[in-house]
């Protein structure tokens, strides 16, 4: 998944861990909370684990319980996680990250589309 940016405009990329590492992925950031399950730190070739822009443990648990009813309020609520300082100053890392080059957002999620990751993209273009 590319997000293809305007003139002037930060892109970043997303992949799963699982998808094998790339020469042209850039700078790969890690963005959940969790260590990805069955992936060693050399087969994952991890620059960054930002675990500050995932969702809380809470918040992540909570939405897992029931995701197809719970995805609009799951967003509401992340958004909401990521206005606050510690969130704010990582996702200007990410952004600053991606002023000096490219930058590839590595997720576990089975479901990008339906995951923390559009929001997170949504915030990072704000």
């Amino acid at each position: 998944m590319t997000d293809r940016p305007l003139e002037g405009e930060r892109a970043f990329e997303v992949k799963r861990v699982y998808d094998r590492p790339e020469d042209v992925d850039g700078r790969r950031v890690l963005v959940d909370r969790l260590w990805p399950r069955g992936v060693g730190k050399q087969q994952a070739r991890i620059d960054d684990w930002m675990k500050a822009v995932a969702p809380s443990a809470e918040l992540r648990r909570w939405f897992h319980a029931d995701p197809g009813e719970r995805r609009a309020e799951f967003a509401r609520r992340y958004r909401d996680e990521l206005a606050d300082d510690e969130h704010r100053q990582a996702l200007d890392q990410l952004r600053e990250l991606a002023d000096v080059g490219h930058v590839t957002l590595i997720t576990a999620v089975k479901d990008i589309a339906h995951s923390h990751i559009p929001v997170l993209l949504e915030r990072l273009r704000d």
